[in-house]
């Protein structure tokens, strides 16, 4: 009787020791700066430019692979933009970091806290959170694709980011010289590996 009940301790013991070692567990991906970017597309009635900011931060996932969570920061200063050169690339840049736009001078980066993910199918998912620029902070929903592996995490969205509700206001009379279209399309290409 003795052998048997050691047995059968031993048994739940070993069971218990491989459901451990085979759930999954939460985990920390932090970005990949080097590759992780928010592209954007700013348009007027006849023409629209194209660019990118930098990318940094982390994300957090739970045991089914899931994100759950996120804080990320973006540079001011790293924008780019793709469809010019020479002079005036350079003289863009500075006007998108003057006070008509980014004042990078006063608000030298722009945040994204993560506050719920809620998961589709086929990696889908509608990323909630609050996005503060210019010192001003309101929620956007980001349909997103969600990748999530061993070794790296992706995440890929498109959304339309109104610079009016941050109170980016210049340039927004259709009647002006120039007139700015009011939204702006953001879309996310960011990896994540996993925290050391």
């Amino acid at each position: 009787m003795k052998i048997n009940n050691y047995f059968k301790g031993g048994l739940l013991l070993l069971l218990a020791a491989c459901s451990k070692k085979d759930d999954p567990i939460a985990q920390k991906f932090n970005v990949d700066e080097s590759v992780s970017v928010a592209e954007w597309r700013g348009s007027a009635p006849t023409h629209y430019h194209t660019g990118s900011f930098k990318v940094k931060g982390s994300f957090q996932t739970n045991g089914t692979k899931q994100v759950t969570g996120g804080d990320f920061t973006i540079p001011i200063a790293s924008i780019e933009n793709f469809d010019l050169t020479g002079v005036p690339k350079t003289e863009l840049l500075d006007h998108l970091k003057s006070p008509d736009f980014f004042n990078l001078a006063l608000h030298p980066t722009a945040t994204f806290h993560i506050t719920k993910v809620e998961p589709g199918t086929n990696n889908r998912a509608t990323v909630t959170g609050d996005f503060t620029m210019l010192g001003q902070k309101h929620p956007v929903q980001i349909p997103a694709k969600i990748i999530v592996e061993k070794d790296r995490l992706y995440v890929e969205g498109t959304f339309n980011l109104n610079r009016l509700t941050w109170g980016m206001n210049k340039y927004n009379d259709p009647a002006g010289t120039l007139y700015i279209l009011p939204d702006v399309v953001i879309t996310l290409k960011v990896q994540g590996t996993p925290s050391k």
